[in-house]
């Protein structure tokens, strides 16, 4: 039989059908990866953050890691290549959650929504907020993969006219045009929301500098979705205490959690989520349905799975 080792346990009703499925699979589910069961293992289940390169010295039947998460920055990259072990994720996965909670922080922002909440609590009925609308706006997407694209089909809805700007240049999926990132400099002037969905990379680290924030437009909002490490936490303090743009939304920072003395919490012009918009109660099941059909695949000597990664570029 094939061992599967999951270093996470899915709920109960979703355990149950997945075993019943694979008859032919041994399925061990573990809180935390213990080197020993790793040991026997052929296929590895595991949200990334879990597994280092010293687990590999001994884990000699390990061909086929599935990463329950988009992003793999934190796993031994050179230690894998090194072991040609196959390597897949969820890719996709967060695009409903995550669109819907930009979607929220766009909406929140345009209409006031914090003024409202706080005028509750006061017990006022103040009506001295500036709203504005998101239709007739453009949102340029800097990294117009699964998620940004899906960001793209619902802005779109909302009348807004949407850019994309992703290495290739090769257009994507609901954005109206889109451009390669050489020219980013050239497309931040003409965007009233910027969002950036990119992975942590070698050419994305502190890929944004002071310089593309002065491109941009005083009134624009800055989101940043993808990974912390795509601008200097002490540029965006900088930029927003100078208010060279009007407001940035943060999921993502280049310290997490933000630390309690970090400046950003002070901050009037600055909203902080604590890197939660992809979480849902439906994450494992929508890993599952993405593993299932390459476990299938697998199984049948198939190496054509959906969403395989080049481990060493980092997606």
């Amino acid at each position: 039989m094939v061992n599967v080792y999951f270093t996470f346990e899915p709920r109960e009703d979703l355990r149950k059908p997945l075993i019943t499925e694979f008859p032919q699979v041994d399925f061990v589910f573990d809180s935390k990866l213990d080197t020993e069961k790793l040991r026997a293992a052929e296929i590895l289940v595991t949200y990334g953050e879990d597994l280092k390169a010293e687990h590999l010295q001994n884990a000699d039947k390990l061909q086929w890691i599935f990463v329950a998460s988009a992003g793999i920055e934190k796993m031994p990259a050179e230690a894998i290549a090194a072991r040609d072990i196959f390597v897949s994720n969820v890719r996709g996965i967060h695009k409903k959650p995550m669109t819907e909670s930009i979607l929220a922080h766009i909406l929140a922002y345009k209409r006031a929504l914090p003024f409202v909440y706080e005028q509750q609590k006061k017990h006022e009925w103040n009506k001295k907020a500036r709203l504005s609308e998101l239709n007739g706006s453009t949102a340029l997407i800097i990294g117009p993969g699964a998620i940004g694209s899906e960001i793209g089909r619902i802005l779109q809805a909302f009348d807004v006219y949407t850019i994309g700007c992703n290495r290739s240049g090769e257009q994507a999926s609901f954005m109206n045009e889109t451009h390669k990132l050489d020219v980013l400099k050239d497309q931040l002037p003409n965007a009233d929301i910027v969002i950036s969905m990119l992975p942590s990379t070698a050419e994305t680290k502190h890929l944004l500098t002071r310089e593309h924030f002065e491109l941009m437009k005083d009134s624009a909002l800055f989101m940043n979705f993808g990974r912390g490490d795509l601008v200097k936490t002490d540029t965006l303090v900088e930029v927003l205490t100078e208010k060279l743009i009007a407001h940035a939304v943060l999921d993502v920072y280049e310290i997490e959690p933000l630390p309690a003395e970090s400046p950003l919490w002070e901050m009037e012009n600055v909203t902080l989520s604590p890197h939660f918009s992809s979480h849902s109660s439906r994450y494992v099941e929508r890993s599952l349905n993405i593993f299932k059909p390459s476990l299938h695949k697998w199984l049948a000597g198939d190496r054509d799975l959906e969403n395989k990664m080049v481990i060493l570029r980092g997606y």
